[in-house]
């Protein structure tokens, strides 16, 4: 390891896979949510709350990623805009989870072409064969990585 480069195919497919994740963004900053007339942030929560159901703001943070205050801002601009609203979790007076409003499913239906459009760009370059083995490996690795703890075992 002279050159200064980790020396291990794990650690570089892993590299891979953290610029792949980095540049998702771009195309559905432009292609999605600027066209949308939302942010970034906005456009993963409308996205988490119309795929997974309703969630909780730090729910959200943890899937995402995102800050908890830049989850409470755009949970909060949602709600201005009409798009979510906060319910009440009876098993759980604590927990605040938000959903889509029947606005918020409108704007979230309305956002299907262009992210249809990121998808056909995207996977284009794949033949279906390719596609089907990434969507396995993508569940796989999605399930294991629910399975981390602070020590990085299971």
């Amino acid at each position: 390891m002279s050159t200064g480069e980790l020396d291990n195919s794990d650690v570089g497919l892993l590299v891979s896979m953290l610029r792949f994740a980095t540049l998702i963004n771009r195309p559905m900053r432009e292609g999605v949510a600027a066209p949308g007339g939302i942010t970034p942030n906005e456009l993963k929560i409308v996205i988490a709350l119309g795929g997974e159901g309703e969630r909780a703001g730090h729910e959200l943070a943890d899937i995402f990623g995102i800050q908890p205050m830049n989850v409470s801002r755009a949970l909060a601009t949602l709600s201005e805009r009409g798009w979510v609203e906060q319910v009440t979790d009876a098993s759980n007076r604590r927990r605040k989870p938000h959903r889509l409003t029947e606005k918020g499913w409108e704007g979230y239906r309305a956002l299907g072409p262009q992210i249809e459009a990121v998808a056909h760009f995207l996977f284009s370059t794949l033949a279906p064969n390719e596609r089907a083995g990434m969507s396995t490996v993508l569940d796989k690795l999605y399930h294991q990585i629910l399975e981390w703890d602070a020590e990085g075992t299971r």
